[in-house]
């Protein structure tokens, strides 16, 4: 049941993550055309919070079926 728990702690910071990083593209796309050049680096941090969290969340739902 800790292993539950731990996923569960995990997918939560994940989810923290994923969310901030959204919220930092959502940021740059409304700042543009100023800081375009951080396009692709922002990006590339929203995408990989996403990837884990999905992949936490898998892990997860995996563990509690």
């Amino acid at each position: 049941m800790e292993d539950i728990e731990t996923l569960k702690a995990q997918v939560k910071k994940l989810n923290a993550k994923a969310t901030q990083a959204k919220m930092d593209l959502h940021d740059l796309s409304e700042d543009l055309p100023t800081n375009w050049e951080k396009i692709m680096e922002v990006a590339q941090i929203a995408y990989d919070a996403h990837k884990s969290l999905t992949a936490a969340r898998q892990e997860l739902a995996a563990a509690t079926a």
